[in-house]
């Protein structure tokens, strides 16, 4: 293809690829259908990309002429190794939608084939996501979740075909048709029963439908209200921090970590979370993983929960919680950096026993504190270590433990 000129006319402007399913929108220039359901329903677009006018709606008409135009053209030169597009099929509309999850409802037995039906209209398209939203399946999959139905329902995958609970299948469903913002709103206002259900499935599924389970209470609490926050169970979080533990996957751990990260601030939640074994977990994190912005979300959470008597406490019995967290300084990013002295201040400002005091100097802390007088930190970053210095001069200063050339930039009583 790299041997032949595309007529200009035929390349998508999006992507700048053939064409194969040409749809004109509002300002009168064709995209491909892929790229400009991408750019208006999964990036929430709301302009023109070539001409930049607003638009008022979101309908795409098919250019027929156009993908008969181009048929016609990679018909010609097929013996340039072009392959012929075949003609799409028409996207499916919501009455269509509507009508398959109306016999569904009307016929219990009809609800495993309509599954496989959404699963499959789900995965044509970013514009079938907002049809299946508009035409009430996400409450058609919410009623399924709730149920916990456990009926099995045979499911093709990349290793062939397997069996999966009508439950877990509907919470997959659910969580790739990208629900709206309004949508999830509504869905934890007023069905208070679906988070608990969402929770059995964490604490009762196989790895992917966990997985699932928590990528979607990441998205509804990051729309949830100040009540909804403060009200989480501790069972929630002790299944939160399950799996972060089985690490399932790193999209999922980073999906818990990001859900505590939104949970923590609020009402008792620190003090659920160290009781679900969230400290240990998050150490042993940051003891095995490179990944960047793991480590960032760790420290974040870590900090958090150092904020609370019982967050300090669980922090200190692991045995490589203050190595760690100062080991992590200077070498991840900045924001590591200044997360791991906010929670060395903690430690040192509330719980600084001489045990932990001696085991601060013996592990390098100090010498590190000392390291970020010295080299491009932030000024509030530089302060904190510097109030930490000072707090305990008497027992830190002139130890043989710290190198003479971070000696030299310890702060003066």
């Amino acid at each position: 293809m790299d041997e032949i000129e595309i007529p200009p006319h035929f390349l998508c402007p999006i992507s700048l690829q053939l064409m194969r399913d040409p749809v004109t929108i509002s300002t009168g220039i064709t995209y491909d259908r892929d790229s400009i359901e991408k750019w208006l329903f999964s990036c929430k677009h709301k302009a023109c990309p070539v001409t930049k006018q607003v638009l008022h709606d979101s309908d795409l008409t098919p250019n027929h002429t156009l993908r008969r135009l181009i048929q016609a053209w990679c018909t010609l030169n097929a013996s340039h190794g072009i392959e012929r597009i075949s003609t799409p099929k028409p996207p499916i509309d919501k009455t269509q939608i509507a009508k398959l999850l109306k016999g569904a409802k009307k016929f219990p037995e009809m609800q495993l084939k309509c599954l496989k039906r959404l699963k499959s209209i789900t995965l044509e398209g970013e514009r079938n996501r907002s049809c299946l939203e508009a035409a009430g399946a996400v409450e058609f999959l919410v009623s399924i979740i709730k149920s916990y139905d456990s009926t099995l329902l045979e499911v093709e995958s990349n290793e062939g075909s397997e069996y999966i609970k009508a439950s877990d299948e509907a919470l997959s469903i659910l969580y790739h048709i990208k629900v709206s913002e309004s949508c999830l709103k509504s869905i934890i206002s007023n069905d208070h029963e679906f988070v608990e259900s969402v929770v059995q499935i964490l604490k009762n599924g196989n790895y992917k439908s966990r997985a699932y389970a928590t990528m979607l209470l990441k998205d509804i609490f990051e729309v949830a209200d100040p009540i909804q926050l403060i009200s989480v169970t501790p069972e929630f979080f002790a299944e939160i921090v399950r799996t972060l533990s089985d690490q399932i996957s790193k999209q999922a751990s980073k999906a818990a970590l990001k859900l505590l990260v939104e949970l923590c601030p609020w009402g008792r939640n620190r003090i659920k979370a160290v009781e679900g074994g969230a400290m240990f977990v998050l150490i042993e994190l940051l003891l095995e993983t490179s990944d960047k912005r793991a480590c960032e979300l760790a420290l974040i959470v870590l900090d958090q929960l150092c904020g609370c008597a019982e967050g300090r406490a669980e922090f200190l019995k692991h045995g490589a919680g203050l190595a760690i967290v100062s080991k992590k300084i200077f070498r991840v990013s900045h924001v590591v950096s200044d997360r791991a002295v906010r929670i060395l201040s903690s430690i040192c400002r509330f719980s600084a026993t001489s045990r932990v005091l001696q085991e601060m100097l013996q592990v390098g802390v100090v010498a590190k504190l000392c390291l970020v007088l010295q080299l491009d930190s932030s000024h509030k970053t530089k302060e904190k270590a510097r109030e930490i210095l000072k707090l305990h001069s008497r027992v830190w200063r002139n130890p043989s433990c710290i190198p003479s050339n971070l000696l030299c930039s310890y702060p003066s009583s």
